[in-house]
């Protein structure tokens, strides 16, 4: 399933949703592919995650994820993300 369209990221509201649309799928015995920039869709308790990167192709834990690491340094000091973008 493909993301929004220019690029924009689902809100967090429809994430969560989503994200149990999927456990329900998966509780029903279906499987969920999902390429995703959002981490909340890789934290859905017992998924399979391989990251892709600079590194190639890698199977990860959701705390081990770039993605998560870079949210949460964002998080924890915005200005130093924000600082280069906005000069």
């Amino acid at each position: 399933m493909p993301e929004q369209d220019g690029g924009q990221r689902l809100a967090l509201t429809s994430c969560l949703e989503l994200l149990g649309h999927m456990n329900e799928l998966v509780k029903n015995g279906g499987q969920v592919i999902c390429a995703t920039h959002s981490p909340l869709l890789t934290a859905l308790p017992g998924a399979e995650i391989v990251e892709v990167g600079e590194h190639g192709m890698r199977r990860a834990g959701w705390g081990e994820l770039e993605l998560v690491d870079h949210w949460r340094r964002y998080l924890a000091d915005p200005q130093s993300y924000l600082r280069h973008v906005l000069g």
